[in-house]
């Protein structure tokens, strides 16, 4: 008996030339060669008799069936993969892949001891963790979940808060022993602050206080200014280069040895949110829904523990 499908690797490499651009692209994301992958696409192209894709030395171009036929298989790929994650994790150990992507803070800082305790109550969960401050497309990239700071935007994204992160302002002592550390937020002008360009504005971010029960933002003026990566602040903090606002669990190990030294204690209490992301219409996997309970589960008693 022959098989129905079994040109569906044709197919996949078809999706997957297109999604990457080019021959060569696809090729070495599917691990094989540019020839292979030309082969593969004429031999898809053979057995539906309609030109899928127009090649020229510089470029590829999908034509009028070609669009048509792209949709389609993505859309049975989905319903396919939709299958597996349905049924990953309903008998025995709980197995399957989970893509995640995180923000250097939570990456480097907040993550690793829950990632720790999560992969010894599930060993057979594959983690695939990016860690950037970008915000990464869920959806078109193929992430399962991301970990994002702030209130989410009007995304249709669904979005399970994790917490609200303190903050608190932090200076090495060093730095004060050059410098009286500031006994108000007025105070900080005065000083040498290291403020955070904010990647979706380009615009320096405020820094956020609570005086006498009242919230206040405070815009830092400096010479130095930290882009792309937050976590520059505190490595020049650290040493010596003035004064930062980060939080609370970044710093709270460099606190403890001495190596920074909190300020303006009377004017903290102010925080932001870190929530856990994912798209509604992708039907997640077990794996996924068992790390989203996990970490909104762990993450507030981890805090509470770790002070």
């Amino acid at each position: 008996m022959s098989r129905r499908f079994d040109y569906l690797a044709d197919v996949e490499v078809f999706v997957t030339v297109v999604e990457k651009g080019s021959l060569s692209a696809g090729a070495v994301c599917l691990a094989t060669t540019p020839s292979v992958v030309s082969r593969a696409i004429s031999r898809l192209e053979t057995r539906l008799g309609v030109q899928l894709l127009r090649r020229t030395t510089r470029r590829l171009s999908l034509t009028q069936a070609g669009v048509l036929y792209l949709e389609q298989s993505r859309a049975a790929f989905s319903l396919i993969d939709n299958a597996e994650r349905s049924i990953q994790g309903q008998e025995g150990a709980l197995t399957g892949r989970v893509r995640l992507s995180v923000p250097t803070t939570y990456g480097h800082f907040r993550l690793p001891p829950l990632l720790c305790q999560f992969h010894r109550q599930y060993p057979q969960v594959s983690v695939e963790l990016s860690i950037s401050n970008r915000n990464v497309d869920l959806v078109a990239e193929g992430y399962d979940l991301a970990i994002r700071l702030g209130a989410l935007p009007d995304s249709g994204l669904i979005g399970r808060k994790l917490e609200d992160a303190s903050l608190c302002v932090v200076a090495a002592p060093d730095y004060l022993r050059r410098v009286a550390a500031p006994l108000s937020v007025d105070d900080l002008s005065a000083h040498a602050c290291l403020p955070f360009v904010m990647p979706s504005s380009g615009r320096v971010g405020p820094w956020l206080f609570r005086e006498q029960g009242v919230d206040r933002e405070w815009l830092p003026q400096a010479t130095v200014l930290v882009a792309d990566d937050v976590l520059g602040t505190v490595s020049l903090a650290e040493h010596g280069m003035g004064i930062c606002q980060t939080y609370e669990f970044i710093v709270r190990e460099r606190i403890r040895s001495g190596r920074l030294v909190p300020l303006l204690e009377q004017a903290a209490g102010r925080s932001r949110p870190f929530s856990v992301i994912f798209a509604p219409h992708r039907q997640l996997s077990a794996a996924a829904r068992a790390l989203i309970d996990f970490l909104t589960r762990e993450v507030n008693p981890f805090h509470k523990t770790s002070e």
